[in-house]
């Protein structure tokens, strides 16, 4: 009864709008100027340069913005002489900002449990002056210290304005960073701190205890610099080996302060950072990039962007993963201010935000971010659920609303009396002030981008690159109001297409072409740390210009901008011959509210696939108390044969709206209870599956599935 009043006002509703859409249809013509929006947005973006016989070469038309031949004038080609370029321009604007932290204070939870809380005042801001001085004499600390020039230094540290200083501090000094990210484990730290020789380490102080137990396992590490924490001092060193000289980053800074020691400053051709992927598959692999790679690319992101007085942009993104690194950097070079926050701080809600105060967010109001799929799948099944739990009139109201914003901006008309009405709330989560987000990492679906984009009020593009391409490849830009696309090929770079006969995608594929992903330009790796073999095989040089194989499969549209449709390693053939892309599979299925990760697996000699599904930890008891089961624990609920039946069906039905085919829908699933982060080991720090690592872990409920 209440699906068909439901219908009813919905109905009513629109013919009301329709009304009035008539009527102000006029004022918004000249207001939002759609036709200028429209064909902008028809434009063609990239153009066939090269073709053969089993390949495609793309080439964007994008130029370059006033700023990109500034740095080109100035001969800008090192991260060194960029902060100094910029210093020297911006010289007292904000540059890095951090929230400071006030106090630590108990707080009494409803079920009598204590939690520690933070107290947070304002953000603290550095100039550009300031942060180029903090840079300069942390590298000349690091000289004093004995580190000489070309010899690689790791930072193994959260994301905060201290990494952005020491990064450049080692970028005047021409000494090599080598960046772990935090959330990887004890093994692979080690590996990477091994491979490349590193004895110096710079960390923070909630990570210095974690880094003590790597020390038994790095046995050439001689010195330990940590980033002091606002309220707790180091009492004492007990634990440490013998040998280990502990140091304070602000004592780094006074040597440097009072040295004489001259910088040594990099050509473009050496190594600015040995970069170590968390990797999907075995251990992890040290990605060289030179200068000139980072300048590429940071030349690539200062045109794909227009930024706007009173911008801010929000670091939360690891630094360790080049596109973060980039991002800011950018931000910093076009005087746009970076606040520094953190998952336990970021909103009202977040954990360690004591109840009644404010999360770095709405303090800090940020109007750019840089963001990963898994964060903005989050957000979108997050909106899902409270629209879910509304009332009545009120979910009508937000359904109406959704539909109605979603056909306007189609056609390139705002809609600000909804935005304003509706989905400010949904604004307020983030500051109120964000307008756009740029998504890289990995595929974003397109009904995340779709929802996130609408609710949010903002522009969100999807970007596309790797470590080995430094981040860059293709990327959407404002006027493009497609959903699930990766843009164009940036300024220069050139993206090919070429025959993978094996999973047939080819370049004379109808209506469009596809095939595997190659990128070439100044963007590209020299290649894998000690690796010399597997650098043979995924890079090349073909008429003085660099390439890498990215194991993506792409499809391009008539305008010249691209989607990734598929991936090498991920495609898997049943008994009966069908081929099933294991990531395109999973990309939908965890679209399902209902579904915090899930694993697909596929095996050749079986004609079906099977899935690991980890259900969310506040979704699945709602889930069971609609089966009429209650009263079991989330552990409980995941062994449960009723639930996991009654989840193998949801899934199924979901697969079908996301026009699966049947082979591609799970026909057995598994329900885990384990949480699947970077920590656990069954992800990477950007959540990616390590398929190999979940298939060895386990391994018997695979079994077991294709034996039910």
């Amino acid at each position: 009864m209440e699906g068909i009043a439901f219908n009813f006002a919905l109905s009513s509703l629109k013919v009301i709008s329709f009304v009035l859409d008539v009527i102000t249809f006029p004022i918004y013509f000249i207001l939002d100027n759609p036709l200028e929006a429209r064909r902008k947005a028809k434009e063609v973006r990239a153009t066939v340069i090269d073709r053969g016989p089993n390949y495609i070469t793309y080439r964007g038309k994008q130029q370059p913005t006033e700023f990109h031949i500034e740095l080109l004038k100035n001969g800008i080609d090192t991260m060194a002489k960029m902060l100094d370029y910029c210093s020297k321009k911006r010289k007292n604007g904000k540059c890095l900002g951090t929230r400071e932290v006030l106090a630590e204070e108990d707080e009494i939870q409803p079920n009598g449990k204590v939690y520690k809380k933070f107290v947070l005042g304002d953000y603290k801001w550095q100039t550009y002056e300031e942060v180029n001085t903090l840079a300069t004499n942390f590298g000349r600390g690091l000289r004093e210290l004995g580190i000489e020039s070309r010899k690689n230094v790791a930072i193994f540290s959260e994301t905060r304005a201290e990494w952005m200083i020491a990064a450049h501090g080692l970028f005047k000094q021409n000494i090599p960073l080598v960046t772990i990210y935090a959330t990887l484990g004890d093994e692979a730290i080690a590996h990477a701190i091994n491979e490349t020789e590193v004895t110096t380490v710079i960390t923070s102080f909630e990570l210095l205890l974690k880094f003590k137990q790597i020390l038994s396992l790095t046995p050439q590490i001689k010195t330990i610099i940590y980033i002091e924490d606002q309220l707790k001092k180091l009492d004492d060193t007990n634990g440490f080996k013998n040998g280990i000289n502990i140091i304070k980053f602000k004592d780094v800074i006074e040597k440097g302060k009072n040295s004489n020691v001259g910088e040594q400053a990099p050509t473009k051709d050496d190594i600015a950072i040995i970069m170590y992927t968390s990797g999907s598959t075995g251990i992890p692999k040290g990605v060289i990039l030179q200068h000139k790679n980072l300048i590429a690319t940071f030349k690539s992101f200062c045109d794909l962007t227009r930024m706007i007085d009173g911008d801010v942009m929000m670091g939360y993104l690891p630094l360790a993963h080049v596109f973060e690194l980039l991002v800011e950097s950018v931000c910093m070079a076009l005087g746009v201010p970076v606040g520094y926050s953190g998952p336990l701080t970021l909103i009202d809600s977040a954990s360690k935000i004591k109840k009644g105060s404010k999360g770095d967010a709405t303090v800090l109001r940020p109007t750019y971010m840089s963001a990963v799929p898994l964060i903005l799948d989050r957000i979108a099944k997050g909106i899902h659920d409270k629209v879910e739990n509304m009332n009545f009139i009120t979910r009508l109201l937000f359904r109406f609303a959704f539909e109605y914003k979603l056909r306007w901006q189609k056609m390139h008309f705002s809609t600000p009396l909804v935005d304003r009405i509706v989905f400010s709330k949904v604004q307020k989560i983030i500051g109120g002030r964000l307008r756009m987000i740029i998504s890289g990492g990995a595929p974003l679906t397109a009904e995340t981008q779709e929802q996130i984009k609408t609710c949010m009020c903002i522009t969100l593009l999807q970007g596309y690159g790797l470590t080995e391409t430094t981040a860059a490849a293709a990327c959407q830009d404002e006027y493009d109001n497609t959903f699930g696309r990766i843009g164009a090929p940036l300024n220069g770079i050139d993206i090919k297409l070429v025959n993978w006969e094996e999973g047939n995608y080819l370049v004379t594929d109808k209506p469009n072409p596809r095939g595997e992903i190659v990128v070439g330009g100044d963007n590209i790796s020299i290649g894998y740390y000690k690796l010399p073999e597997k650098t043979k095989e995924d890079f090349y040089e073909e008429n003085g210009r660099r390439w890498f194989k990215t194991g993506d499969i792409g499809e391009v549209d008539s305008d010249g901008s691209f989607r990734i449709i598929d991936r090498k390693k991920d495609l898997v053939k049943l008994q009966a011959g069908e081929y099933i892309s294991l990531g395109k599979v999973e990309s939908s299925l965890k679209t399902l509210p209902l579904v915090e990760n899930l694993c697909v697996y596929g095996d050749s000699t079986k004609n079906f696939c099977v899935a690991l599904v980890v259900p969310r930890l506040d979704e699945l008891p709602k889930f069971a108390e609609r089966l009429g089961i209650t009263g079991m624990s989330f552990e409980e609920l995941c062994d449960d044969e009723q639930v996991r039946k009654a989840v193998t069906e949801a899934l199924a039905e979901h697969g079908r709206k996301c026009k699966l085919h049947r082979f591609e829908i799970p026909t057995v699933v598994k329900l885990i209870s384990e949480i699947w982060d970077p920590e656990s080991g069954l992800v990477t720090a950007a959540f990616k599956l390590k398929r190999k690592d979940i298939q060895e872990r386990y391994r018997n409920e695979i079994k077991r599935m294709y034996s039910s």
